[in-house]
């Protein structure tokens, strides 16, 4: 699998400047002023940290589609809102009980459990909000339409469910059909969702849906395998999180089942079968996606 597209100076150009406008837009939004230092823990939890992924596939999905980049920001925002909402519970300490995430301490080391589950909280609220503008500004079919996109990739079918499995799991011995389900909903529900989203601020007929929608599919499951692989193969202080944590966790991963071998050859199988979709989409400005699914795969090379 080629990964010179995810080093294309075009695609880092864009990916530069679409990572800044999308803090900029969470800093705007995120506000500073929520009571009792709520704000600051939410901030703490959004700004400054992370690739941003999910928010650039939504705005490159909105661009292959046509859609509103005022429209793509906010959806953008939205799904970062609920991606970083779940780092901050899962976590915890009644959750992966972790204490670094994106090289710093987590949100509940910092500020403790009660201020870091009302920030995660907040945040999940806020999500929705930035969906449903009191200035006319988004259509109100798109805004149900996105918020029911994001609902449905958060809850009990999407990222919840997913995580009251994987928690049910450790120490279960799962076939690799049931690892794959979970991670479905647990990883590959939101981003798969940032895809559709992105794709719902523009107007494409059933069969590119279709495409978009297995392309969401086979990349979200492909960043677990490759979340499993770096897991194992690299450091915290790579990972802005502890390394190993899975092993020790007792949780099932694609290494434990596969090997660390077979799990990168599975890996680009599913980012092979997401560049595929894209082709068989028959959209024509699709660089920037195939770029990012490249991003995904290089970082277990």
């Amino acid at each position: 699998m080629s990964n010179a597209r995810a080093k294309n100076p075009t695609f880092l150009a864009w990916r530069d400047s679409q990572q800044a406008d999308v803090e900029r837009a969470l800093s705007l939004w995120v506000p500073a002023d929520a009571p009792a230092g709520l704000g600051e823990a939410m901030r703490y939890a959004v700004l400054d940290g992370g690739k941003r992924l999910r928010p650039l596939l939504a705005l490159a999905s909105s661009a292959a589609v046509g859609g509103s980049r005022d429209a793509a920001m906010r959806a953008a925002c939205a799904v970062e809102l609920i991606h970083a909402y779940s780092l901050v519970h899962d976590d915890m300490p009644c959750m992966d009980n972790d204490v670094l995430r994106r090289g710093k301490p987590t949100v509940h080391v910092r500020f403790g459990e009660a201020q870091a589950l009302l920030a995660g909280d907040a945040l999940q609220a806020l999500a929705f909000e930035l969906l449903t503008p009191e200035d006319g500004s988004m259509a109100p079919d798109m805004a149900a339409t996105l918020c029911r996109l994001l609902a449905r990739s958060a809850g009990a079918t999407g990222m919840a469910g997913g995580q009251a499995v994987d928690l049910a799991s450790v120490g279960q011995a799962l076939d690799q059909a049931a690892l794959e389900a979970m991670h479905r909903q647990k990883t590959g529900a939101l981003l798969q969702a940032s895809v559709l989203m992105g794709a719902a601020t523009g107007r494409v007929g059933a069969a590119v849906l279709a495409q978009l929608t297995q392309y969401g599919s086979s990349l979200g499951l492909a960043f677990q395998v490759v979340d499993d692989i770096l897991d194992v193969t690299a450091d915290s202080a790579t990972l802005g999180k502890t390394a190993g944590k899975d092993a020790a966790c007792d949780k099932p991963t694609f290494v434990s089942l596969l090997g660390l071998e077979e799990a990168k050859a599975y890996a680009d199988r599913l980012l092979d079968q997401a560049h595929g979709a894209l082709h068989q989409s028959g959209l024509t400005q699709l660089d920037n996606l195939h770029a990012l699914t490249d991003w995904v795969g290089r970082r277990a090379h």
